[in-house]
C-alpha cells in the first residue's frame, strides 16, 4: 500500500480507531464525534465545505472564460462600458445570500453550545505549567476535602504497548454517558486551553477568571485532547483524557474515590431508584 492509498483508506469513520474516538496515521478528516455539539460542528463543515468547492469551481470557470474568450487575440479592439449595473447587483446579491445561508446554521450551531442546562456532573479543570488539575466539587472525601487530583503525561519510557506518545497521562477522568455535565476552566498561571476534538470542547483557561462550557457524551470510550494555547517551553506536554463510562460504573468510581458514606446517603433515594447501588 502506498502512501496515497495509506491516507485515503484511513478517511473511513467505519474503523475501531475512529469509533473509539482516537486519531490514526495520515488521518485528514474530524476524529468520529461522540457528543451533539462535536457532531454539529462535523456536519456545519461538511456543508460548508460543498458549498465552498462550488464557490471556487464557478470562480475558476468565470476566470477561465474571461481569460480565454477575452484575450487580444479575439478581441483586439476592447469594449468601452465602464461598468453593468445588472451585474454590480447580482454579485452584491449573490454574497450575500450564501452568507445568510451560512449564518443560519452557524448561529444554531453558537447558541447551542453556549446553552448551559441542569447539570448532572460538575467538573473543574484548571491548567497549570505543565499539567491539569481537576476538582470534582459536587463530591467531598472522607476527610472533608472536595475530590480533585492532578494529571500529568506519561513519560516515553513508561509508556505500555499500545499507548499514545504524548496523549497518555497518569490519572484520567471518568465521566458518565447520557449525562449534562458543565465544565469549568480556569488556569493557575498564564493562559492555557481546555480543548476534546471528538467532544466538541474548546474553552480558554485564563488567570482569575472561570469560563464555562457544557458536554454530553453519548458514547462509551476514551477521549483525548490537548492544551490548545501556547503556554511554555513544555505546551506540548499537557494532554487531557476522559474516560467516559456507563452512570453505574461512574457511581461506583466515586464511590470509591471519595469513599464518602455521608455522599451516598445524602442520594440514597435517587441511586436506589435508578439502580445504582
Amino acid at each position: 500500500m502506498n502512501w496515497f492509498s495509506a491516507i485515503f483508506s484511513n478517511l473511513s469513520v467505519s474503523s475501531t480507531a475512529h469509533c473509539s474516538g482516537e486519531s490514526v496515521d495520515w488521518q485528514l478528516g474530524f476524529q468520529m464525534p461522540a457528543s451533539p455539539i462535536a457532531e454539529g460542528v462535523m456536519n456545519l463543515h461538511h456543508d460548508l465545505m460543498f458549498l465552498v468547492i462550488l464557490i471556487a469551481l464557478m470562480v475558476g470557470w468565470i476566470m477561465w472564460r474571461t481569460l480565454s474568450h477575452f484575450s487580444v487575440e479575439k478581441n483586439p479592439t476592447p469594449a468601452t462600458f465602464t461598468h453593468g449595473t445588472f451585474l454590480e447587483i447580482a454579485w452584491t446579491l449573490i454574497p450575500t445570500l450564501i452568507l445568510l445561508t451560512i449564518a443560519i446554521p452557524s448561529f444554531a450551531l453558537l447558541y447551542s453550545m453556549d446553552e448551559v442546562t441542569d447539570p448532572g456532573v460538575t467538573l473543574k479543570a484548571i491548567g497549570k505549567q505543565w499539567y491539569w488539575t481537576y476538582e470534582f466539587s459536587d463530591y467531598v472525601s472522607k476527610d472533608g476535602e472536595t475530590y480533585g487530583f492532578d494529571s500529568f503525561m506519561v513519560a516515553d519510557d513508561d509508556l505500555k504497548p499500545g499507548d499514545f506518545r504524548l496523549l497518555e497521562v497518569d490519572n484520567e477522568v471518568v465521566l458518565p454517558v447520557n449525562t449534562h455535565i458543565r465544565i469549568l476552566v480556569s488556569a493557575a498561571d498564564v493562559l492555557h486551553c481546555f480543548a476534546l476534538p471528538s467532544l466538541g470542547v474548546k474553552v480558554d483557561g485564563c488567570p482569575g477568571r472561570l469560563n464555562q462550557t457544557s458536554m454530553f457524551i453519548n458514547r462509551v470510550g476514551t477521549y483525548r485532547g490537548q492544551c490548545s494555547e501556547i503556554c511554555g517551553a513544555n505546551h506540548a506536554f499537557m494532554p487531557i483524557v476522559i474516560k467516559a463510562v456507563e452512570l453505574k460504573e461512574y457511581v461506583a468510581h466515586i464511590l470509591e474515590e471519595t469513599e464518602s458514606d455521608a455522599w451516598v446517603e445524602e442520594n440514597r433515594p435517587a441511586l436506589e431508584a435508578n439502580n445504582l447501588l
